[in-house]
């Protein structure tokens, strides 16, 4: 049986295949796999994005990055379901995040 790519299957496949990829994930944390809990987290973010609109992701925006608190994101251009940017205050170069990994930043005041 081929796999399906996340870019041609429905909200409920979508909705599906996350649910299947956490309960994997859950059980090989479990066993003390780390890799394959590595593997299976991604795999589950890279399914998330695609439940997502991408056109709600505007370049030149910042966004915090989920899972690492106080790390900040801004975008340069998306391309499919990855943005492209900068972390602020990070040494690394340009990178591409799913858009599920970028939350945005709650109005303050």
């Amino acid at each position: 049986m081929q796999e399906k790519r996340y870019s041609t299957m429905t909200t409920y496949e979508l909705q599906q295949e996350i649910a299947s990829l956490n309960e994997k994930a859950r059980k090989a944390e479990q066993m003390g796999m780390v890799n394959e809990f590595a593997v299976l987290e991604r795999k589950a973010i890279m399914a998330k994005s695609y439940l997502l609109n991408p056109d709600e992701f505007c370049p030149g925006e910042i966004y915090e990055i989920d899972g690492d608190p106080g790390v900040y994101f801004k975008i340069e251009y998306m391309n499919g379901v990855f943005a492209w940017g900068f972390r602020l205050n990070g040494s690394k170069g340009e990178e591409a995040l799913p858009i599920s990994m970028l939350k945005k930043l709650e109005e303050r005041g």
